[in-house]
């Protein structure tokens, strides 16, 4: 009974996450009200280093890569390598072993914290270029 319920859940993820994409591509997060504000840029009026990213992926399903990276490049960036990590915990789920060469040392984890840390601080900088950091801001160049 157990295994069954795991497997349930397990096929509810990616049915999940494909329905948020259909929702995602029908409807723009940019002129849509039924997708929540950033609560960090509600409250302090700074973007943190995912504000944008709804746009960005909505963009990206449209096939519009310019706008996309323009709201968000972090997100641009980042997608393929949170799409090969899905898939390597899915195999890993599914095979009941992890996929060999597939680990990611510490050290890069902590890289990449630094990264989207510096990239949050640095898109709130309103001098150039790090102004054209801000959601959309490429888009009015």
């Amino acid at each position: 009974m157990r295994f069954a319920m795991k497997k349930y859940l397990f096929a509810g993820v990616p049915l999940s996450g494909l329905a948020g994409g259909i929702v995602l591509r029908v409807f723009d997060p940019a002129s849509c009200g039924i997708f929540p504000p950033c609560p960090f840029h509600y409250l302090t009026g700074l973007y943190c280093p995912g504000c944008g990213s709804l746009r960005a992926i909505h963009q990206l399903l449209h096939g519009n890569l310019e706008a996309a990276w323009a709201m968000n490049p972090l997100t641009v960036l980042l997608l393929p390598f949170v799409g090969c990590a899905l898939a390597a915990d899915a195999m890993v789920r599914i095979r009941g072993r992890r996929l060999t060469g597939w680990i990611l040392p510490g050290f890069w984890i902590q890289v990449l914290c630094g990264i989207i840390v510096v990239f949050g601080v640095v898109r709130n900088l309103p001098v150039y270029p790090f102004n054209l950091l801000a959601p959309g801001a490429l888009l009015h160049l």
